[in-house]
């Protein structure tokens, strides 16, 4: 038994080795994106600098006269700002030193779920086996092209609500097992933590919660809460959503935003329309566990046997032993349905927090199957090879995005064209551009460390139309010859109707709009233009 042991530590221990050499694999790629600048390294410089920081809606709190922010987006937390403050002090300011603690979250992650699984494992009675549950899943999400992309842009994807919402689940599990009351609080920080970092945690520490008081209440010799016990729960849970409250207090922010997206979203996702927001969310599962999305690195790969394999699993384990996958299954499928509803847009990046639950339904089951006394050798050798087949399936399409991602150097608002843009703007003294499309402002005064400020005049009313007042905007800035403008080859138009009324403004005043200089991916496409508009 302690020879098998050994040898699990040995090959969780490689798992987690693998994970992170590809995860760590030429971290400047793709380009820096504007959420990830936005959501950490703008105000993670700032604060760094001493430069003054722009607190998101100028919300925050004071401390000799500057302005820490509390939020990056009404329903995102500034957690990822102040995480990224050290390995950008050390190691200076960089797009990989920024990733480097969206990998290491995504690696923490990793080992919280692995946990998470034992927990369920050991609460349903499982002997000490040699292959357990947390060494099946390390297996499966090591390589994993879904966990491992997600993972190095992680505050693109806000990877910490599932560090916090893993730990979460892991300890709630702990608890119920052994009743440790250390254990129901660091659950319920956890917790508030997850909801702090985003509020789309929820879909995890909901159904976690409810699926923990239903094992809870159904359990034979349940842990005692006493009056204490509850309180320093609730304290642990209230306390890191403060800054949340704080916020709101302060802006209302939170509240006008879920408020005002509860019917159709800001992308014009019809919220009340359930039965047609499920299959494109399946639909997302399924290509989260394929891995076949990610067609900015410059190709699409993925493991096509994935969805096939988990099914077979999960299907055989359900044969197997039905009462010990149903939580699993259960939280699973409370996940996807609270995915349904949406403040933005059904995007597949959301479910960087669903898959690896998703892969966890997995690994208990090949644990079931391997570890069950009645089931058939035959079908535990089956499990144990499905396993092997699907990491190294993962790992060929992992290897093959690393392949084409140093060629592309990432496409559209993943390309590395914005490091190129960055430069120009720096080097050639042109340090307020007028950026008349989303995605520049962030990335630029990351990547020329505050020396370029574009000014954003675009206006984030609607992305399918400009306000009223972009207009008028507009025509404070193009009296000035000195003024640059930025906007998107017209196939990459993130917000519409921009580039139509900048030229037509130009035009009513008589005067001429030239493209100066353009920025192209490495495969030669057109992606940023640098306009001036000057007298004839």
């Amino acid at each position: 038994m302690r020879s098998g042991s050994t040898s699990s530590t040995l090959l969780l221990v490689g798992a987690l080795l693998l994970f992170l050499g590809l995860a760590g694999w030429q971290l400047g790629l793709p380009g820096l994106h504007y959420d990830e600048a936005k959501e950490a390294g703008v105000n993670a410089l700032e604060i760094l600098t001493g430069a003054p920081i722009t607190a998101f809606r100028q919300s925050g709190v004071t401390v000799a006269g500057r302005t820490f922010p509390v939020m990056v987006q009404d329903y995102i937390g500034a957690l990822n700002v102040y995480l990224a403050i050290p390995a950008l002090a050390l190691s200076g300011i960089g797009v990989p030193n920024l990733r480097l603690q969206a990998v290491l979250t995504g690696l923490l992650a990793l080992l919280f779920l692995v946990f998470a699984v034992e927990e369920w494992l050991r609460r349903d009675g499982e002997p000490e086996p040699r292959w357990r549950g947390g060494l099946w899943l390390a297996l499966l999400l090591a390589a994993a092209p879904s966990f491992v992309f997600w993972s190095r842009q992680g505050i693109f994807v806000t990877n910490l609500q599932q560090l916090w919402g893993y730990l979460a689940l892991w300890q709630g599990l702990r608890w119920l097992r052994c009743g440790n009351q250390g254990a129901l609080w660091v659950a319920m920080a956890a917790a508030g933590l997850a909801l702090y970092a985003k509020l789309q945690a929820i879909w995890l520490i909901g159904p976690a919660g409810l699926l923990l008081l239903w094992l809870w209440w159904r359990q034979g010799r349940r842990p005692v809460v006493t009056g204490d016990m509850a309180l320093g729960a609730a304290l642990a849970f209230v306390l890191p959503l403060a800054p949340l409250v704080w916020f709101n207090v302060q802006t209302g922010g939170t509240l006008i935003s879920v408020g005002s997206n509860l019917g159709t979203s800001y992308y014009g996702v019809n919220n009340a329309d359930l039965l047609a927001n499920l299959p494109v969310r399946l639909g997302q599962l399924v290509s989260a566990l394929r891995g076949d999305q990610f067609w900015y690195l410059g190709g699409l790969f993925g493991n096509p046997a994935a969805p096939w394999l988990a099914l077979a699993l999960v299907a055989a384990a359900l044969w197997a032993a039905p009462k010990r996958m149903a939580g699993p299954l259960l939280l699973l499928a409370l996940m996807v349905i609270a995915s349904l509803f949406t403040v933005s847009d059904l995007f597949i990046t959301h479910y960087a927090l669903v898959q690896p639950v998703a892969v966890a339904t997995v690994a208990v089951a090949v644990a079931v199957l391997v570890s069950a006394a009645h089931t058939p050798r035959w079908l535990s050798q089956a499990a144990v090879a499905a396993v092997l087949l699907w990491l190294a399936l993962d790992l060929a399409a992992t290897l093959s995005y690393h392949r084409v991602l140093a060629q592309s150097g990432g496409l559209a608002d993943h390309s590395d064209a914005g490091y190129q843009l960055a430069y120009h703007l720096q080097h050639n003294g042109l340090g307020a551009p007028i950026a008349l499309d989303w995605g520049f402002d962030a990335p630029v005064r990351f990547l020329s460390g505050g020396t370029v400020t574009p000014v954003e005049i675009f206006g984030y009313e609607s992305p399918v139309a400009a306000d009223d007042g972009y207009r008028e905007r507009l025509g404070l800035f193009l009296g000035n010859p000195a003024n640059v403008y930025l906007l998107h080859a017209e196939p990459f138009a993130v917000f519409a109707g921009r580039r139509e009324i900048f030229l037509d403004e130009v035009s009513a005043r008589e005067l001429t709009a030239t493209v100066e200089r353009t920025f192209a991916q490495r495969d030669g496409t057109p992606l940023i233009e640098l306009w001036r508009v000057e007298t004839p």
